[in-house]
């Protein structure tokens, strides 16, 4: 078979069919950032940045798509959020923008075309496209409806109201969830091929809480991104063992697994309903790993993974990863 590129390399592996090699996914942002040495700040807040930084690690490392997700407070801090930006440190949130379930009645949904933060993530899909459209695929982000609120409430207060005050929540969501779909829409419209997913809080709660609080959400999001469209990606952090037979329901193209979730367990879930993308340790196999090691990792995935599989990582690259260990997947997957 020829040598494909990256936009036809994941179509074709999308819907199972024969590939050059297993597609590349893995999500880069804090070595992004740090491979073109640019400091934290300036990649979450300077969309130019964050363009050349994935330009940058998808050309040096064979990676077949290029993306704009860089950090969950996006859509957050244009509802209001005090965020705090450190030169070279990751963004900090001092305290909820809804630190009382009253504070609800006074929030406002921003527009995704002139938030100062959603809009910069746009003009960095604009920018990618410009340079690289039709080429290589272009993921953008929003975070699902359940992570943000989680954001906003904060952590600890949003798990008390999910017994608490249910109904309280399910307004909240309700309210978040329309301005993920409209800041999913403008990507697609801004020229993102794919709309990644984060609802990283899904796997901290039951199977029958994700039904009500999670599940609903991302299926709304990801319905409006494919009538326009686009593909889905769903990214939940941690240990979603035991939520895979309901997140096969979002309608997700393809769904994340972290490195916790057991590889062939979630391909006899997932079938052909859905491209599976995972799940080598990120630290133990990444970071700390040696190159050998790491090839043994990409090629055991591989293996367990189905015929509509994706490498990656179980999530983000982190920061300081060698390079050869990079290298060391990209070579493993030509093998």
């Amino acid at each position: 078979m020829r040598n494909l590129t990256p936009f036809e390399r994941f179509q074709r592996r999308l819907v199972g069919e024969p590939v050059d090699r297993t597609p590349n996914f893995n999500i880069l942002m804090t070595f992004a950032a740090h491979y073109i040495h640019k400091p934290l700040s300036q990649y979450y807040l300077d969309y130019r940045v964050l363009a050349e930084a994935n330009l940058a690690v998808q050309e040096a490392f064979d990676l077949d798509i290029l993306q704009v997700i860089s950090d969950p407070y996006r859509e957050a801090a244009d509802f209001g959020l005090q965020v705090d930006f450190p030169y070279d440190g990751l963004p900090v949130a001092a305290e909820p923008l809804l630190a009382k379930p009253a504070d609800l009645m006074g929030l406002k949904s921003p527009e995704p075309g002139t938030g100062r933060r959603m809009s910069d993530r746009l003009e960095a899909i604009r920018h990618l496209g410009e340079r690289k459209g039709g080429q290589v695929p272009i993921m953008g982000w929003v975070e699902g409806a359940l992570a943000e609120a989680a954001d906003l409430r904060g952590m600890f207060d949003l798990m008390k109201d999910l017994t608490l005050r249910p109904e309280w929540v399910v307004d909240l969501l309700n309210q978040l969830v329309e301005v993920e779909v409209a800041f999913a829409l403008a990507q697609v419209e801004a020229g993102a091929d794919i709309i990644g997913l984060g609802d990283a809080v899904a796997s901290q709660i039951s199977p029958k809480m994700y039904r009500k609080f999670a599940l609903p959400y991302e299926k709304r999001i990801f319905e409006a991104v494919h009538k326009a469209g686009g593909k889905t990606r769903l990214h939940i952090c941690g240990n979603s063992s035991h939520i895979l037979d309901d997140m096969i329901h979002s309608g997700a193209d393809i769904i994340d697994i972290d490195w916790m979730v057991d590889i062939q367990r979630a391909a006899e879930v997932f079938g052909d309903r859905a491209g599976l993308c995972g799940n080598f340790n990120p630290v133990q196999v990444m970071l700390q790993g040696q190159p050998p090691a790491v090839a043994e990792a990409v090629l055991k995935c591989q293996e367990g993974g189905g015929n509509k599989y994706f490498s990656a990582a179980g999530c983000e690259i982190p920061d300081g990863t060698p390079v050869e260990n990079l290298l060391a997947q990209s070579k493993a997957l030509k093998l």
